[in-house]
């Protein structure tokens, strides 16, 4: 692929734009906000270019300007705003944890236009987060009644709650809605899901596992050849994680309340309950899944690219000083913050780099639940491994090489946390925990699932419960069909302390 250049000497706006356009293809994204921001100032009246800028920016990262740059276009009359105040919502929600003023946005685009699907989806969406399930269920069936048979509405009802009867017409609904051949794989994919997840609450665990199977192999379809989990590229990757990152950084002077509570591990292993058990603690904030160091790490530590950040002491200074601009801005006055991101478990090494202080929670769950609970969500094209359980089974024990890594060289400064133990008898893991972090024990940190707030996470409905034992050993549900999960894992098709 050519990579466009930018002009050097004034250009036409129609050259401009065709430049912008090429670059909106491409990762170039802060030359795009460029080009641009050089149309603006020639043609200012135009609001959808104000609009593309705003997009721009956005893909940029630097959110504020992005707000910006919509709020010109909604200023200047642009048709459709119901479309700028989605996206502002948005952009509120994900990423300056600001769930308010995302409210605020869809409500002024459904008071604009309210037969916009979208934004029904997003309100139903921010209503989960918030945990309200009635607002929820208005919201997606205000969808359907908009598109009937749409098919991500229709998936995320059997979410909000656990269904009983084998004959629950939700069943039926999402089992018409899946056999249609008209669909388009995506929609497929997110059907079967849902349909999965109905059916494991009836009790009918070899139909779910269809259902999630078909649900996988949809998503895969969708995706394209492109879209793949890469196992000797990601083995390739851990090995340079452990030959670069090989002891612990000089430590300055300080303390590990100088640094956020890092929480990661394997999707679904017991990160968000953990956050949220630690939220409970009057001295902790709860910061939620941010995106600061994967965002970081995607530019400066990818795989198969040159790592030099490691080697400049003043970019390290300077990006450990973003990090913390940003989680004050977006938590001011939090006294000790949680960053719950499952995946930094890969960025353990530039977390101590950049804060030696740190304190890494690791959390772990039996590698056969875990896998399968990987499977049965939808996590997206961007971790393909989830889609095929020998995949997953390769991810899981590449995870466990790097970990050990992780505790060989950081040791005291790495408590795991195990989740069927906790689940099982809570208060001595959750003790050890608040001792680990140097916080005194808060007998309401048990009391986790009454706190309000947003949980903006898969665990979103489970964290608002009181501790459940019934996920430890769901695999045994399951155990016929996870010969490719046990296989890649080394472990045996039964448990040898199974009594089935």
């Amino acid at each position: 692929m050519i990579t466009p250049a930018l002009p050097t000497s004034p250009a036409s706006p129609e050259a401009l734009r065709a430049l912008a356009r090429e670059l909106d293809r491409t990762p170039r994204h802060d030359e795009a906000v460029a080009v641009y921001q050089r149309l603006l100032a020639l043609q200012p009246q135009w609001l959808d270019g104000w609009y593309n800028l705003g997009q721009a920016l956005w893909r940029a990262r630097r959110f504020d300007d992005a707000l910006a740059a919509y709020q010109r276009a909604l200023d200047g009359g642009i048709s459709q705003p119901e479309e700028v105040h989605l996206n502002r919502s948005v952009l509120y929600a994900q990423h300056l944890a600001r769930p308010d003023l995302a409210q605020q946005e869809i409500d002024r685009a459904l008071a604009l236009n309210p037969h916009y699907g979208p934004a029904w989806l997003n309100r139903g969406n921010l209503a989960e987060q918030a945990g309200d399930r009635d607002a929820a269920t208005q919201a997606y069936e205000q969808v359907l009644a908009l598109q009937p048979g749409h098919a991500l509405a229709l998936s995320r009802l059997p979410g909000l709650r656990r269904l009983q009867d084998p004959a629950d017409p939700l069943i039926a609904r999402l089992q018409q809605a899946a056999a249609d051949p008209r669909r388009h794989p995506a929609e497929r994919a997110d059907l079967g899901f849902g349909l999965g997840k109905a059916l494991d609450d009836v009790g009918r665990h070899d139909d779910a596992f269809a259902a999630y199977h078909a649900a996988n192999a949809a998503s895969r379809q969708a995706a394209g050849p492109a879209v793949r989990y890469d196992r000797a590229a990601h083995e390739a990757h851990v090995d340079r994680l452990i030959s670069t990152f090989t002891k612990t950084p000089d430590t300055p002077a300080g303390t590990a309340d100088d640094a956020p509570i890092f929480v990661c591990g394997l999707f679904r292993s017991g990160s968000t309950l953990v956050e949220r058990l630690l939220a409970a603690h009057p001295r902790v904030t709860a910061g939620g899944e941010l995106d600061l160091l994967p965002a970081l790490a995607r530019q400066h530590l990818a795989p198969g690219a040159p790592w030099p950040l490691l080697d400049d002491a003043a970019a390290l200074q300077a990006a450990a000083a973003h990090y913390r601009a940003e989680v004050a801005r977006r938590f001011p006055g939090a006294d000790r913050l949680t960053d719950k991101r499952p995946d930094n478990f890969l960025h353990v090494g530039l977390i101590k780099t950049l804060f030696p202080h740190a304190r890494i929670v690791l959390t772990r769950r039996h590698p056969l639940d875990n896998g399968l609970s990987m499977y049965f969500l939808h996590l997206g094209w961007s971790m393909p491994y989830a889609l095929d359980l020998g995949d997953l089974g390769h991810w899981i024990g590449q995870h466990d090489r790097l970990v050990a890594h992780w505790q060989r060289i950081y040791g005291d400064d790495v408590h795991v946390v195990d989740y069927d133990r906790l689940v099982a008898d809570p208060e001595p893991p959750l003790r050890a925990l608040l001792a680990f972090l140097g916080l005194d024990w808060h007998p309401g940190c048990l009391d986790f699932h009454t706190a309000g707030g947003t949980v903006q996470t898969a665990s979103l409905w489970q964290v608002r419960q009181p501790l459940y034992r019934h996920a430890s050993g769901r695999w045994r549900h399951y155990a016929r069909h996870l010969a490719p999960l046990c296989t890649t894992l080394g472990l045996p098709l039964r448990d040898p302390q199974d009594p089935a």
